[in-house]
């Protein structure tokens, strides 16, 4: 995080910056690259008061952000300007104190939008799922191949976290190029203003199909260049929108495809012979993350390259090196007994039918838990979810539920994960609900044998890491 930028927008850093939740996913590379940007920027967070993730905030001080008890005293100044969530309750210390002095609020996709479309060449990564993965793809080429981009991700780079650099969910970079992945969960897709736009695929997670059309296909239409998923009916069918495609995908119509038959996986890797259809040339790739998803990932990160200008040698080339995010299937490690722990961001039904399929690739029960992200992402997809923990796993698979996490507010919490797990026993699975997570980890080591996988799901909530870490450390 030493590079500098020179400021995309004079007013970005003319004034001090707080942010509420400075630790959060989508705030944490934000807050970085704005403070790279030469901005003063200090925060708050919840988590931090409640004494979770210490290690993350005092790393956030060490590189000069000022921290704050979320109690609005970190607000001074009507000269500040507030980046809060827009789910943020209004009640919120830090809003109300905005409020009172009259600071400037931004959400934060209304700041990473205004950052991104200053950039001198934006690539943004859309999708319901792996746009995480895809963006941290198309960073790291460009990073590998010198571009120097500055890159704006949900989940920890692997290949750019150091000891100094713990938390690189973000890239401040000195080059044109800005890599982001872009939510539609808020409608907040619809700020952005790409020169290439990514579209991973399309499917139910915070919104009905038919929002989700309309705002991925005013995506395309907004850029200069879309990059589409050959493989995804519903992309593909939003194709009309774009302005000119490229397109990706094991399907024999895709641009930058996969010679059929080509494909070898193994439990820590996948590869394949890359074919442009183009030219027809062929370009032999193996990647050191695992499944067929991330191949299909890989596809659309290699697209997205030759939009922006990179030879496809050059980008397969660097790909190579792609070392994967932290959650994304990350291995945790195998105990003395030959147990594995994978920590996995798998939230929603096509993300955790992506990691049950990678793990149902090979030998072995596989233990999953699953903490749901929320209450109300339960009561939107929870049937969907369902179907998937009990049609992609085996008879001697076993599903654990923990409650959905919870940090507070005032959400509807009167229907749970009791729910989920009726209905994927009435289809046929096996789940039970144990409630608190410490007792589903007592339960997973009790449950488990030599040569079983367990995976840790869930999402919004950094500790489910250090609980992977512990469920394998009480492994015999």
């Amino acid at each position: 995080m030493a590079h500098t930028v020179s400021a995309p927008d004079d007013a970005l850093v003319a004034h001090p910056w707080f942010f509420c939740g400075i630790g959060g996913s989508g705030m944490l590379p934000l807050a970085l690259i704005l403070k790279g940007a030469g901005a003063q920027v200090a925060g708050s967070d919840r988590s931090r008061d409640q004494g979770r993730t210490p290690e993350k905030f005092a790393w956030l001080e060490s590189l000069g952000f000022a921290l704050f008890p979320q109690d609005g005293s970190g607000i001074t100044s009507a000269n500040q300007a507030l980046v809060a969530s827009a789910a943020v309750e209004d009640t919120v210390p830090e809003v109300v104190r905005a409020r009172d002095l009259g600071c400037p609020r931004f959400t934060r996709a209304q700041l990473l939008a205004r950052l991104f479309n200053a950039a001198p060449v934006g690539i943004a990564v859309g999708g319901t799922s792996g746009k995480s993965t895809v963006t941290g793809m198309i960073g790291w080429i460009l990073t590998a191949t010198g571009r120097d981009p500055t890159i704006m991700n949900g989940a920890v780079m692997k290949n750019f976290a150091t000891p100094d650099a713990p938390f690189a969910s973000a890239r401040v970079g000195q080059g044109d190029l800005f890599v982001s992945e872009v939510d539609e969960s808020d409608g907040s897709i619809a700020l952005y203003r790409p020169q290439i736009a990514v579209l991973n695929n399309v499917s139910l997670d915070h919104k009905s199909l038919e929002e989700l059309r309309d705002l991925f296909g005013n995506f395309l239409a907004a850029a200069a260049v879309a990059v589409i998923n050959a493989d995804d009916a519903e992309s593909t069918g939003l194709r009309h929108r774009a302005h000119a495609a490229l397109t990706f995908g094991f399907a024999e119509s895709a641009t930058i495809g996969v010679v059929p038959g080509s494909v070898a996986e193994s439990p820590t890797g996948i590869s394949g012979t890359v074919i442009d259809r183009r030219d027809g040339a062929q370009y032999p790739l193996t990647l050191a993350v695992p499944g067929r998803h991330n191949l299909a990932n890989a596809l659309a990160a290699l697209a997205a390259a030759s939009a922006a200008g990179l030879p496809l040698a050059e980008a397969v080339a660097a790909l190579a090196g792609y070392a994967g995010l932290a959650r994304r299937f990350d291995i945790v490690g195998t105990s003395a007994s030959g147990v594995t722990v994978i920590d996995d961001f798998g939230h929603n039904p096509e993300k955790v039918a992506a990691t049950l399929a990678t793990l149902k690739a090979h030998p072995g029960r596989v233990l999953a838990l699953f903490q749901p992200h929320g209450y109300g992402p339960l009561r939107q997809m929870g049937a969907e979810l369902a179907e998937v923990l009990a049609t992609r796993l085996g008879p001697d698979d076993q599903v654990i539920l923990t409650d959905p996490v919870y940090f507070g507010g005032t959400v509807d919490r009167t229907m749970g994960s009791e729910r989920i797990v009726a209905l994927i026993n009435g289809q046929g699975g096996r789940a039970e609900h144990v409630g608190q997570r410490g007792e589903a980890g007592e339960r997973l080591v009790a449950l488990a044998r030599p040569s079983d996988r367990i995976v840790i799901m869930g999402a919004r909530d950094d500790t489910l890491s250090a609980f992977a870490r512990d469920v394998l450390a009480s492994l015999p």
